[in-house]
């Protein structure tokens, strides 16, 4: 497969271990490729502007700027940018502005590798992937008495 036809990848963490472990773990992935990472959302703003990854991986907490204020400003000037938060936050707050922030996917880092590679696939493919744990999270914070008639 020629480079121009896998998914490019960004991945933005503070901690060269997850940057090591998602390279790991896309190696045994003929479709994807890691082009870039950044430490921090500074970072993170402007490989996305340099690389135009189509699906980022993006850590919440970071010294700096944060992951919801770097999708906020990825988000503003590439409205269709594919993040998706890779986290250890599974909590209803942090969830809800991840994806008032821009997120289309929502990812803890406990996750096996496949649950990876299927988020960044369904993510590329337009979909939005939030995993069934944090999609229940989210279900009770929302729940049918939050709803109005309409």
């Amino acid at each position: 497969m020629a480079n121009r036809d896998k998914i490019r990848l960004l991945c933005v963490d503070d901690h060269p271990l997850v940057h090591d472990g998602i390279s790991f773990a896309l190696q045994f992935q003929s479709d994807m490729e890691l082009v870039g990472s950044a430490f921090n959302g500074r970072e993170a703003v402007a490989q996305f502007r340099n690389l135009s990854p189509d699906v980022t991986l993006m850590d919440l907490q970071m010294p700096g700027m944060g992951g919801l204020e770097a999708m906020e400003l990825i988000r503003r000037d590439f409205p269709k940018a594919r993040i998706v938060v890779l986290t250890t936050y599974s909590g209803d707050v942090q969830v809800a502005r991840a994806i008032s922030s821009g997120a289309v996917g929502y990812l803890l880092k406990s996750s096996l590798r496949t649950e990876l590679v299927r988020t960044v696939r369904e993510v590329h493919q337009g979909l939005r992937s939030i995993q069934p744990k944090i999609a229940d999270i989210l279900a009770e914070r929302y729940g049918a008495d939050d709803l109005t008639a309409r």
